[in-house]
């Protein structure tokens, strides 16, 4: 499943199951899903990656607030990090409006098992 459906509501938006979420393109491990909460936007939140490489980080033109974030591995475009505007104060909030795929606990690959 992509992640991404800008017209008729985020697929994943209320999703709160066990696993992984990987790259749509690559499938390189990016985010477990114990670090996805609830958000008001329509696109998951994620408070940090699985890997210190699972993405690319880029300033983001009158954008001050953000980072342009691409997959870490093969540079896929993924979304946007919000500096300080996580659930706790002092943490960012990852929020991706496409290209990622949702990996069900139990079916990782064995360099994402144990997130």
């Amino acid at each position: 499943m992509s992640f991404c459906s800008f017209f008729g509501g985020e697929v994943f938006q209320n999703h709160f199951e066990p696993g992984v979420y990987v790259c749509a393109k690559c499938g390189y491990e990016l985010f477990s899903s114990c670090s996805k909460y609830a958000h008001s936007s329509p696109w998951p939140a994620f408070t940090k990656t699985i890997h210190a490489d699972s993405v690319a980080k880029r300033p983001e033109h009158n954008r001050p607030e953000a980072l342009k974030v691409s997959c870490g591995k093969c540079g896929n475009g993924l979304g946007h990090e919000f500096l300080n505007d996580g659930p706790k104060p002092g943490q960012s909030r990852f929020i991706f409006s496409s290209s990622l795929k949702f990996v069900p606990k139990g079916k990782e690959t064995s360099a994402s098992q144990g997130h």
